[in-house]
Formats: C-alpha cells, sequence, structure tokens
C-alpha cells in the first residue's frame, strides 16, 4: 500500500525544503546533483550524474532511504552498501519523522550517505 495522498503532499514539501539545502552549487548542478523520489511507502534519495560516456544521459545513484512503517508509524532508516543492497542503518534504525530522518542524512556521523 503506497503512502495516501494527504501524507504524500506533506512529504513532498519536506523534501522539497531538505534536498534544497543540501544541494551543490547551482554551477556544478550539471554535474552532480541531489534527488529523491517516492516508492510505496518509501522515499529514496540519490544523487544524479551525467553517464560518463554518455554525459547528456543523466543517471541515479541512490545513498539513502526511509520506509515508513505503519504499525509503529516509524520512519526505518537504510544505507545504500557498495554491493547495492539496502542495510538498516543501525546507529539510529528508526525515527518518528522525516524531518530527523533528514537531519540524520546531513550530519551523516558515520559516513554511511556520504562517504
Amino acid at each position: 500500500m503506497s503512502l495516501s495522498l494527504f501524507n504524500t503532499v506533506d512529504i513532498i514539501e519536506i523534501m522539497e525544503n531538505a534536498i534544497e539545502k543540501m544541494r551543490p552549487p547551482e554551477d556544478i548542478r550539471d554535474k552532480l546533483d541531489l534527488n529523491y523520489r517516492i516508492e510505496n511507502q518509501s522515499i529514496i534519495l540519490c544523487e544524479v550524474r551525467p553517464k560518463f560516456n554518455d554525459p547528456k544521459t543523466k543517471m541515479e545513484f541512490d545513498f539513502a532511504k526511509t520506509t515508513f512503517v505503519k504499525t509503529t508509524n516509524k520512519w526505518r532508516i537504510y544505507w545504500m552498501r557498495g554491493n547495492l543492497k539496502w542495510f538498516p542503518y543501525d546507529p539510529e534504525k528508526e525515527v518518528d519523522n522525516l524531518h530527523e530522518f533528514m537531519r540524520i542524512i546531513q550530519e551523516d556521523k558515520y559516513h554511511c550517505f556520504f562517504g
């Protein structure tokens, strides 16, 4: 089951504001940028870069994910390992809201998201 339309509007507002603060300077955004997408109960953060052999084609590289768990009313946090699989973010597996999730991503204390 995907997130409700009401929740989706709130999520978009929170994510747009948070991503805008994290994005690189405007003059390099054609070479590196940040974005997000909503898939079912999850929000996935990604880097957007040009393809190395075709700079006109953009590629997305996922690095963080949060999934809403309706039974606990919490957001679970995951990070993308080098093997391209999602792993729980052990220092803080769940948060109460998206603001906390984005705070953890921005702090990146353990260098799991931005290396």
